[in-house]
């Protein structure tokens, strides 16, 4: 009767473990993704940035300009919305946008898995590393091109959780491959602020993102997607 009875509680036990390990990966999957001086060095939040800052307001996002910094939207064909905000910038393209995320947990960790296999679906390739927002994605995108030639193309993935809101960024170009680039570049994406606003979205929503009112001089006409 006792060895059965340790058997059974041994069996208990691992199902115990597991449904543990299953709990530890699920919390991890949605914990906040960030670096610890967001809320003072950036990406910021609108209740965070300084409020007298001449930025471009562009709905869900404001962008303080910078000399040599050329601001583009880009257009969903069919609908004609503005779907993300593109920064060319010391050589590199930042293209940033801001969705709709819970309060308490985040996007980050379970986006990066989905773009990955968006990645390697399309033939491409992407690891993980280390950068000074958290984990980020280094891919291999093959470029879409008439005969295709085979060629890739460098991108970084980044992203941050925020309060209420999850910020991505794709870089490319310099921005991608060259470390000075790479540090100029996230200086900007540092310099994005998000507009969540008090309007309940679903989680993953596109925070609406819409022309500037007045800034002459600072944004390219919208173009669309891919061009």
């Amino acid at each position: 009767m006792s060895d059965n009875t340790a058997i059974e509680g041994t069996g208990n036990n691992d199902e115990r473990d597991g449904a543990a390990s299953g709990e530890v990966e699920n919390a991890l999957d949605h914990a906040k993704s960030a670096p610890e001086d967001r809320g003072v060095n950036g990406p910021l939040d609108e209740s965070e940035a300084n409020a007298v800052r001449p930025y471009v307001d562009l709905g869900g996002v404001k962008i303080l300009p910078r000399e040599g910094l050329h601001l583009r939207l880009e257009v969903e064909e069919g609908s004609k919305r503005v779907v993300a905000v593109a920064l060319d910038y010391a050589g590199s393209t930042l293209q940033v946008q801001p969705f709709a995320a819970p309060r308490t947990t985040g996007l980050w960790n379970e986006i990066r898995s989905q773009i990955t296999e968006q990645i390697q679906k399309q033939g491409g390739s992407t690891k993980e590393v280390d950068g000074p927002f958290g984990p980020e994605l280094l891919a291999e995108i093959p470029t879409v091109q008439a005969g295709g030639d085979g060629s890739m193309r460098i991108a970084r993935f980044i992203g941050v959780d925020g309060p209420r809101w999850f910020l991505r960024g794709v870089v490319a170009g310099k921005g991608a491959v060259d470390a000075e680039a790479a540090a100029q570049v996230e200086d900007l994406f540092r310099g994005v602020v998000v507009v969540r606003g008090s309007t309940p979205m679903p989680p993953r929503d596109l925070i609406p993102l819409h022309i500037p009112k007045s800034a002459a001089g600072q944004t390219a006409p919208p173009r669309e997607p891919g061009e």
